[in-house]
């Protein structure tokens, strides 16, 4: 092993410890409030209203009225812990699945806030729900 086969790790080593040392590397201590880019939002969004939508045995189906609080984690991809209110729609499940179904009004109104985990590789489009709980408003 000659002196250019660990030069090139020991630099780097360095360059960590010298970012580290000046504060360029940030460290997430858990779940933060930030605001999702419009992107991840929609497509999280979509990925949890169809998962509800698909364990559901409700005749109709629901969709997301309000992102009420968002908050993420940085894993080995991206942890986001949603709060969200969702109501039913006018939309039966065997019917095409549309975003844009009017919401069910008087009798058969009904809304929940549901509080996901939703576990996201974004750049490869990998979403898994981790864990969700709904309660009735």
């Amino acid at each position: 092993m000659g002196f250019r086969d660990w030069r090139t790790p020991l630099l780097l080593l360095v360059a960590l410890v010298l970012a580290a040392a000046f504060g360029r590397i940030e460290r997430w201590e858990g779940f933060q409030n930030v605001s999702m880019s419009k992107k991840n939002m929609n497509s999280t969004l979509s990925f949890f209203i169809d998962s509800y939508n698909n364990a559901s045995n409700d005749t109709y189906l629901f969709r997301v009225r309000k992102l009420i609080q968002s908050q993420m984690q940085l894993t080995t991809g991206v942890e986001y812990l949603l709060t969200v209110k969702i109501s039913r729609t006018k939309c039966k499940r065997n019917a095409t699945k549309k975003t844009d179904c009017p919401l069910q009004k008087k009798k058969l109104k009904k809304s929940l806030i549901c509080q996901s985990l939703i576990y996201t590789v974004p750049w490869v489009k990998h979403y898994r729900l981790w864990n969700n709980s709904c309660l009735e408003r």
